[in-house]
């Protein structure tokens, strides 16, 4: 039930996935806040509420990583910078390991690699179909109809309904195949500025138009 949840799932959870879970979360909150700027149901909820808030009720964006070394860490700190400068916040991270419940909770589980896609997929088979690497979402979703999916409407029963229908199109649009290796987020872990910010770029071109899909 509400809000859609999307787990994000990396190696170490302390650069892809971080990245990848608070800039899904700026793409949505700047959703919604252009819909309170536009006077729209963002801007008249009930007791004034805040966009943030509106936000995390509409979509429930985290991460985790499929080794524990780095549980209780904060965001490395080139991972964090790409999110600050960006307008995201990095406030409150701390790394954890993928647990089962994790998934079997996920609306949508999106993977750095094919490689941790296998790994969630060994956890919970049954999660096959809600099991994407980012780069293949984002492929399987630019190739989407949304006039075929719920009507959108910034409500929490609304978004989640049509996250659900749209990740079971993208399910079906895969029609079993295999990610390609270009769908692969190369880990940046102990390089560069440029690496990271690379990799933060690629990060964007699934989550920001997941978020319109889900908020148009």
């Amino acid at each position: 039930m509400p809000p859609f949840t999307v787990l994000h799932v990396c190696m170490g959870n302390i650069c892809r996935s971080p990245m990848a879970e608070r800039l899904l979360a700026l793409a949505v909150l700047r959703r919604v806040e252009r819909l309170a700027g536009e006077g729209g149901p963002a801007g008249g909820a009930p007791g004034g509420t805040e966009p943030a808030d509106l936000a995390e009720t509409l979509v429930h964006s985290h991460s985790a990583g499929t080794g524990g070394w780095h549980a209780g860490e904060e965001m490395n700190p080139p991972a964090a910078r790409q999110v600050q400068r960006r307008g995201g916040d990095v406030t409150g991270f701390l790394a954890r390991k993928l647990r089962s419940d994790q998934i079997d909770a996920a609306d949508l589980v999106l993977t750095a690699t094919a490689d941790q896609q296998e790994y969630v997929l060994a956890l919970r088979p049954d999660a096959a179909d809600r099991t994407f690497v980012l780069g293949e979402f984002g492929r399987l979703l630019a190739a989407l109809d949304p006039a075929a999916l719920p009507p959108a409407e910034p409500t929490p029963e609304e978004v989640y309904a049509r996250g659900v229908a749209l990740v079971a199109a993208a399910a079906a649009a895969r029609q079993g195949e295999s990610p390609l290796p270009g769908d692969d987020l190369d880990d940046p872990w102990g390089r560069g500025d440029q690496c990271f910010t690379r990799v933060a770029d690629e990060i964007e071109t699934t989550v920001q138009p997941l978020a319109a899909v889900l908020l148009p």
